[in-house]
């Protein structure tokens, strides 16, 4: 469970993103934020490896780093406001495969998974397997839990398709898309609920088989 000042920090960057500020707050930061938010990750990818016991990760390489990369951005805030994790093997240097991504900022919790970062190969492979069992792929993201937690599928969609997949697009437009991910978006209070952690894994135990079905198609 994290506490209040977890939130509450997070606020008072959003309104004080500037360095003089972070380094004067730097040790609530880690005390309030950082070492909680570790904890957490740990927690949640033991929980993960109960449901998949292929998964192999350490927390450090989920958790993503509050400061921001601002070489190539108009907006040149120093810190990220908000709490960042990817539940992957190989955590953030393998954003490629399907996975889980855990958010939280003040006011905002998101929580969801997919496949989000698919190059032209894997995209490929997923899109055939798609096309060779459409019905298979359909009642993985029409089943009731699915759906009731997350909606639908989202991301980005191609306008023209290679040839062998145009007429299967017509049977499943979901073809089209380039990215296959999932996402809830909850008020940011939830995190301070006894039962988060297992709350977050059993989210994520939800889009399991979907992930399951990205990870196939990708490495089969």
């Amino acid at each position: 469970m994290l506490n209040p000042s977890f939130l509450e920090f997070l606020y008072e960057l959003s309104q004080n993103n500037n360095r003089a500020w972070f380094e004067a707050n730097k040790a609530t930061f880690q005390k309030e934020v950082q070492r909680p938010f570790e904890q957490l990750v740990a927690e949640i990818i033991g929980e993960i490896k109960a449901f998949d016991p292929r998964f192999q990760m350490d927390p450090k390489q989920a958790t993503f780093r509050i400061y921001r990369d601002t070489r190539f951005s108009n907006d040149k805030t120093p810190y990220k406001t908000h709490m960042a994790a990817v539940f992957t093997n190989g955590g953030r240097q393998n954003l490629h495969d399907p996975g889980f991504y855990l958010h939280i900022e003040y006011g905002l919790l998101q929580l969801g998974g997919g496949a989000y970062f698919l190059e032209k190969e894997p995209l490929q492979k997923v899109r055939a397997k798609i096309m060779e069992n459409p019905s298979a792929f359909r009642s993985l993201i029409e089943a009731p839990e699915f759906v009731e937690k997350y909606g639908e599928i989202k991301g980005e969609k191609n306008k023209v398709l290679p040839a062998p997949f145009k007429q299967a697009a017509e049977i499943e437009p979901m073809i089209l898309n380039k990215q296959f991910y999932y996402m809830a978006e909850l008020d940011s209070e939830q995190v301070l609920q006894r039962d988060f952690m297992k709350f977050v894994s059993g989210c994520f135990k939800i889009g399991m088989p979907l992930n399951q079905f990205l990870t196939d198609a990708i490495t089969n």
